[in-house]
């Protein structure tokens, strides 16, 4: 399959990237020296066009009133994707990873992502108990983009795939990485180690070490330092957004390069 994908590559007149160029210059410049093509960097394109038209599923607005609801930067997100299943053993090391945190988070639980049960039929008893007082609020899906944007959240933990880790950049969001399979691997190792803006889980679903993730990106001064990197890109971002900007210019190149067919 790659193989085919790299034929079909090298054989396409031009190449768009859903990226922008002061994330990956470097990569970009890399692989054009094996890629010879146009390439166009117009990234990011979720910044084009209304979130609530690329909803697969419905999305439950309640989660935004809960995060009204906090402080600035204290609530973790987690959230999976739309593809990523786990099995019930992992299901209660991450629930018992978020209880123990003692960190307010939005969970977002997709119907049929934990085999064997519908939805919440696995949380572990006396789960619900330790997350009295609003600490803790489960949904089948949430608005992403804007839970990403909300003042109260501080941090994303994810499944590492591109979108949901563009998207998390473009909002200013640390994350905690625990990628399964594709670019979620190589995506998840950037995070943690070249832009430094999270970090990864190595042993899987483990309570301890979500536990530790989740105090090193909330409450540790290191989880400051990935703060602060990431908001530096996320300037980086508005600025090759706007007219001059390097995603506003290759858009402008893309339709030239269009007209001159």
């Amino acid at each position: 399959m790659l193989e085919l994908t790299v034929k079909g590559i090298k054989q396409a007149r031009a190449l768009i990237w859903n990226t922008f160029k002061e994330l990956e210059e470097h990569e970009l410049e890399a692989l054009s020296q094996d890629f010879p093509n146009p390439h166009f960097l117009i990234g990011p394109f979720h910044k084009f066009f209304l979130a609530s038209s690329r909803s697969l599923l419905t999305q439950d607005q309640s989660s935004l009133s809960w995060l009204d609801k906090h402080p600035p930067n204290s609530v973790l997100y987690v959230s999976f994707g739309s593809l990523v299943k786990v099995e019930e053993s992992q299901f209660l090391e991450i629930a018992w990873g978020l209880a123990n945190s003692k960190q307010p988070f939005l969970w977002v639980v997709r119907p049929g992502s934990v085999e064997g049960s519908e939805w919440l039929e696995r949380l572990p008893d006396g789960f619900l108990e330790r997350i009295v007082e609003g600490r803790g609020y489960i949904v089948k899906w949430a608005p992403q983009q804007d839970v990403l944007a909300h003042r109260a959240t501080g941090g994303f933990w994810t499944h590492g795939g591109w979108n949901s880790t563009l998207e998390s950049i473009c909002e200013g969001v640390t994350m905690i990485c625990s990628p399964s399979f594709g670019d979620q691997l190589l995506n998840a190792r950037y995070v943690s180690d070249v832009w430094k803006i999270g970090v990864k889980l190595e042993d899987g679903f483990e309570r301890g070490e979500i536990q530790s993730a989740i105090k090193k990106v909330m409450a540790d001064e290191e989880g400051l330092e990935f703060r602060n990197k990431i908001r530096n890109i996320k300037g980086k971002v508005n600025l090759c957004l706007k007219k001059g900007g390097s995603s506003y210019s290759s858009l402008e190149d893309l339709v030239n390069y269009f007209l001159s067919f």
